[in-house]
């Protein structure tokens, strides 16, 4: 069985064949999926995931730090009112995205903080958003480590280096369809990662993996990504599912 632990099936892309799509990743041994929240318009439609697919769909609570704008306090008033309503997996997709627009960063350090600080508080997991800007993160979560600091550092493309300071501050990595891709370089930093802080993701409708690179990724698509990894590890594809699936297990259900 392999874990999905970041896919945004709940987005419109999803719409026309929403059904047809789970059961294609079901089909390919996909059983779980973790479903990160981007903003107060994403709620509604995330839950009715989980409400439509019991068992299988798992919503995050968070802000995304693309989300975050002038109007951030209200954004996180309403995430704070949810995660004091009812449980939630963990806290994510939270973050700072230093590729598209800097313009908000000081804010998104603050929203990423007030965030971090909050799954403390309830012992939850957090899933973090790095996009050019895994060293920042690291930097400011060393101020914050704690026994109740962990998650998972979605989408991770980083160097071996920067999977070191991750792992040391008790992190995961969350590896997607880029593994695959030809000139990204992340197979020899992968290899290198212990399979205990490994798990695997799509990030759907985003990122699909090669030979589908372009196109809409869906949850079907983890196990080429699970089959790459079971090739740069050098070992059997049921011993990758069984390692990421308990680590996600571990990471997601501590609480």
């Amino acid at each position: 069985m392999l874990i999905d632990t970041h896919t945004h099936l709940y987005l419109k892309e999803f719409d026309e064949d929403r059904d047809k799509m789970l059961d294609r990743a079901v089909e390919a041994g996909i059983h779980r999926f973790y479903l990160p929240n981007i903003d107060s318009f994403t709620i509604n439609s995330m839950l009715k995931m989980e409400a439509d697919y019991p068992g299988q769909c798992y919503p995050m609570m968070g802000l995304h730090p693309g989300s975050v704008k002038e109007n951030y306090k209200d954004e996180l008033k309403t995430v704070k009112g949810w995660l004091e309503k009812r449980p939630f997996c963990a806290v994510g997709e939270i973050g700072i995205d230093l590729y598209w627009d800097k313009t908000y960063v000081e804010l998104q350090k603050e929203a990423f903080l007030t965030q971090v600080r909050w799954a403390k508080e309830l012992d939850m997991p957090i899933v973090i958003h790095s996009r050019e800007s895994i060293d920042l993160i690291t930097d400011l979560l060393q101020t914050e480590k704690s026994q109740r600091l962990h998650g998972i550092f979605h989408c991770f493309t980083g160097t071996f280096e920067q999977a070191q300071k991750i792992i040391e501050l008790g992190f995961h990595v969350g590896i997607g369809g880029v593994l695959t891709f030809k000139k990204s370089g992340l197979d020899e930093v992968v290899k290198k990662i212990p399979m205990e802080r490994i798990v695997l993701e799509t990030d759907s409708p985003y990122l699909a993996p090669t030979p589908f690179r372009g196109k809409r990724n869906e949850s079907a698509y983890l196990k080429l990504i699970a089959e790459k990894l079971s090739a740069i590890k050098n070992i059997d594809f049921e011993e990758v599912a069984n390692k990421t699936s308990t680590n996600a297990k571990n990471i997601f259900e501590k609480n």
